[in-house]
């Protein structure tokens, strides 16, 4: 599907399949049937894959298998985890299955990829976000300065949300915003609640037409006849946060600098859990100009 936004799709549809992406991604160190998934969706075995396959626009295996090759990249550029470790994480059989999987997929060893963090194959770096264009050249003590970082206990939230695919094909998170905006609004609840953004892939990991954009809007309410979006619970969490106020390219920096460079010389290391940025200022949440957000990065403390 090019963007649940843009297409005049069920909505039921999206909720269904969007319940099972949600599993899938919470157990990605599990085996998952098809009757199990055909059952979080309340849809027929039979017609289950067709029906996944025209809302993602791609089989249930390829992404189920794509979502577990990024979690171990994530892994094995973020963490000190070793690889057998990673690789029972992501839900591969043994670490010669995952290394076999990986270099198939990103043309690296797991080993050549967590030297350098990057991808040497060409076609595949033509494929991601070009992450070298949008960081601003910083010194790490200027970076410090501009980007304090807080360790805060975020509550439990209810949340509302769309998923959009193909997130950096033109105006399509922008229209999801707009969306979600007249919605809260509408419901009653855009004074009191959190507009956020969640990127659910690494724009450096995944090509860049599968990046998916997640638009929410969370409180610590029950929303009241929703019928339109996507519901969810986000579980209470700490998250390292930092504030920036300044363009797309300032935002990269201070994304860049958190993980980059803060966490590997912190005492915390990432959650399997999205990052996501508030929206401090609502009302001008549709204005791409200039950014105020707070930078939110799930962390635990490294046993």
């Amino acid at each position: 599907m090019e963007g649940n936004v843009l297409q005049e799709v069920n909505p039921e549809y999206i909720k269904r399949i969007d319940r099972v992406i949600n599993y899938i991604g919470d157990n990605l160190d599990q085996s998952l049937s098809i009757k199990e998934l055909a059952k979080i969706a309340c849809l027929s075995e039979f017609h289950f894959h067709r029906i996944f396959g025209a809302i993602k626009g791609e089989t249930l295996n390829s992404f189920s298998n794509r979502l577990r090759l990024e979690k171990a990249a994530r892994l094995l550029r973020d963490s000190t985890q070793s690889i057998v470790d990673i690789s029972l994480e992501c839900g591969f059989s043994s670490s010669s299955t995952f290394s076999r999987s990986f270099k198939n997929n990103y043309e690296n060893s797991p080993n050549d990829y967590r030297k350098t963090g990057k991808f040497k194959n060409s076609k595949i770096c033509k494929e991601l976000f070009p992450e070298h264009e949008y960081i601003i050249p910083m010194t790490i003590e200027e970076k410090e300065k501009l980007f304090p970082v807080e360790i805060r206990k975020l509550p439990e939230w209810n949340t509302a949300y769309i998923r959009v695919s193909n997130s950096y094909e033109g105006d399509r998170v922008l229209k999801a915003f707009s969306k979600i905006i007249d919605w809260a609004k509408k419901s009653g609840v855009f004074h009191n609640g959190i507009l956020f953004g969640m990127s659910l892939n690494d724009p450096t990991i995944t090509p860049k037409n599968l990046c998916t954009y997640e638009v929410g809007f969370a409180c610590e309410g029950d929303f009241e006849n929703n019928n339109e979006l996507s519901v969810t619970r986000i579980p209470s969490r700490s998250y390292a946060v930092t504030k920036v106020n300044g363009d797309i390219k300032l935002v990269a920096t201070a994304w860049e600098y958190l993980f980059r460079n803060w966490l590997i010389q912190s005492k915390y290391e990432p959650e399997h859990a999205p990052a996501f940025e508030i929206f401090l200022n609502k009302e001008k949440a549709l204005d791409w100009s200039n950014f105020k957000l707070e930078l939110c990065l799930p962390v635990k403390l490294i046993n």
